[in-house]
C-alpha cells in the first residue's frame, strides 16, 4: 500500500509526496490561486493521458518498434448536465512504418492503462479525523 503525505505550503497551493517526489498543486487564478503549478484535477487527467501513453509506448518497445513519431493527444468532451466530463477520447498517431498488423493490438494494450482500470472498478473512499497527536478522533 502507498501512502501519500500532503502538504499546505501556504495560498491554495497542495503538495503531495509520493514516494522521493513531491508534486505541487495550485488552483488556478479564477478559484483563489495564483495558477503556479496545474490543478490536482489537471494532474487526475494527466495521469490518465500518461498512463495510455506508457501502454502504447511499452507495446512499440517489446516489439523492438520504433516510438519515433509516436504521439498521444486526450480531449475530454463536457457533459452540460452533469458540469463533468462525459467523454474522454484518444488520438494516437502510429510512427510512420508502424506494422498493420499490430493496430489493433496497441488499442487493446492502451485499453490496459491502470488508471483507466481504476476509474472503471473504482475503489471505494473513506475518511477518518485524526487530532494533533496522532490518534483517532
Amino acid at each position: 500500500m502507498e501512502t501519500i503525505e500532503v502538504s499546505f505550503p501556504g495560498g491554495k497551493r497542495i503538495d503531495a509526496k509520493v514516494g522521493d517526489f513531491t508534486i505541487q498543486t495550485d488552483q488556478p487564478t479564477r478559484y483563489g490561486g495564483k495558477a503556479s503549478a496545474a490543478a490536482p484535477f489537471e494532474l487526475f487527467l494527466a495521469s490518465l493521458a500518461t498512463c495510455a501513453g506508457i501502454f502504447a509506448w511499452n507495446f512499440c518497445e517489446t516489439r523492438n518498434i520504433s516510438s519515433d513519431g509516436l504521439a498521444l493527444k486526450m480531449e475530454c468532451i463536457d457533459d452540460e448536465k452533469l458540469k463533468m466530463i462525459g467523454e474522454t477520447r484518444f488520438y494516437l498517431t502510429l510512427p510512420v512504418d508502424f506494422p498493420e498488423k499490430y493496430r489493433d493490438g496497441i488499442i487493446r494494450a492502451m485499453e490496459q492503462c491502470t488508471v483507466k482500470r481504476h476509474m472503471q472498478q473504482p475503489p471505494r473512499f473513506s475518511v477518518e479525523l485524526v487530532s494533533l497527536n496522532g490518534s483517532a478522533c
